[in-house]
């Protein structure tokens, strides 16, 4: 792959508590299970072995060669267990979004998996913050609070190996407001223009009929219930969890009274067209603010479908290939614009993953990239 010039540097490593800019589970919080074993090499003088120094080596791939990947995301993956290996998957999350990372095992076997997320600090200075690790399980779960970039690495103990399966996705981080609708309920969205352009749209507007339950997306306080300028009747609730304010106008009625506590699916009103909105026909006017107004669109409506389970082709797996033709691997699926490397004719790869329609293959010296399955021709 291509390397990105510049030295490690540093990795930080949160232990304790979850960083500010993520929301990260208590199980999921970052856990010092790596360093741990490195030092238990240390400790048994494997440190200095050239698999030592390998191990040590491998650790640090992830964050040098890149393999930039679009959620949702999903393959199949080998690690060997003749050398030291390690996997890395940079990929980029968006604020309102709760991630979703699960690994199982394919084959039978005992290897345990060190896996870790890295904000990206700063590429130009090789600097990454350590934000969460999977539990026993291998899942790992959290929400980022502003757009960001982050590396996830899993590396086996040494000398240990497997088949792997790894998916990659997103979930709204809020439900739905609005009993019974979903997006194609929405037909206004944050940032459209009002008053002729003289000001903005600080939310979305969710269309449904008169009395329509209108509940509460998250576990919240509610601080305040009454009518006020153009919102009409309006409610708002405090997200307990995220320190969001959310603003829920045009309402026709209430079913809740200033400092309530509510749980998720608890109903705060109705639908109506209260407010500036008496012209129009009935909606929810809802909106987010912390510090400001925030998009809500990304934290109440998916981004794609969940991802369903999918049986590999395994039996590509560490199958070594050659190219009938000259090819060019890239450094994206689906993304042909990235090129890592050009093969020539019979030039010898590994595929180390596989998914759906697409491979990713090594060179046996540095360099690895994807490919369509109908690229390749088995040795």
């Amino acid at each position: 792959m291509l390397k990105r010039i510049g030295l490690w540097l540093s990795i930080a490593i949160g232990l304790g508590s979850c960083s500010i800019d993520e929301i990260v589970p208590e199980r999921f919080y970052p856990r010092n299970d790596h360093e741990a074993y490195l030092h238990a090499l240390k400790q048994a003088g494997l440190d200095a072995t050239a698999l030592g120094k390998e191990w040590v080596a491998a650790s640090k791939r992830p964050f040098e060669e890149e393999i930039n990947v679009k959620i949702p995301y999903q393959e199949a993956f080998i690690v060997s267990d003749l050398e030291p290996d390690a996997h890395g998957y940079r990929f980029e999350a968006k604020k309102g979004q709760k991630i979703l990372v699960d690994i199982s095992m394919i084959t039978v076997d005992t290897t345990r998996l060190f896996v870790d997320l890295f904000r990206v600090e700063s590429d130009s200075l090789s600097v990454y913050k350590h934000v969460a690790s999977a539990d026993s399980t291998l899942k790992l779960g959290f929400e980022p609070r502003k757009h960001a970039d982050y590396i996830l690495r899993l590396q086996p103990e040494l000398l240990r190996g497997g088949q792997f399966t790894i998916t990659i996705e997103t979930i709204p981080t809020l439900d739905f407001p609005v009993i019974g609708k979903d997006e194609n309920a929405i037909q206004s969205i944050f940032g459209d223009p009002r008053d002729g352009g003289k000001r903005e749209h600080h939310g979305v507007d969710i269309f449904a009929k008169r009395h329509t339950p209108v509940i509460a997306p998250v576990d919240g306080s509610v601080r305040f219930v009454g009518t006020r300028g153009i919102g009409g009747e309006v409610v708002w609730l405090r997200d307990t969890k995220r320190g969001n304010s959310l603003y829920f106008a045009h309402l026709e009625e209430f079913r809740v009274k200033k400092y309530d506590k509510v749980k998720v699916g608890d109903t705060l009103g109705t639908v109506g067209n209260s407010g500036n909105a008496r012209t129009t026909a009935p909606h929810l006017h809802f909106g987010i603010y912390k510090n400001g107004p925030i998009d809500p669109y990304p934290y109440i409506v998916a981004e794609h479908e969940r991802v369903e389970v999918f049986e590999p082709d395994t039996a590509l797996l560490g199958k070594k290939l050659r190219f009938t033709n000259r090819m060019v691997i890239y450094q994206e699926m689906d993304i042909k614009t990235l090129a890592v490397d050009t093969l020539q004719n019979n030039q010898e790869v590994e595929i180390v993953a596989v998914n759906h329609n697409y491979v990713r293959v090594e060179k046996p010296r540095n360099g690895s990239g994807f490919l369509t399955k109908s690229q390749v021709v088995e040795k």
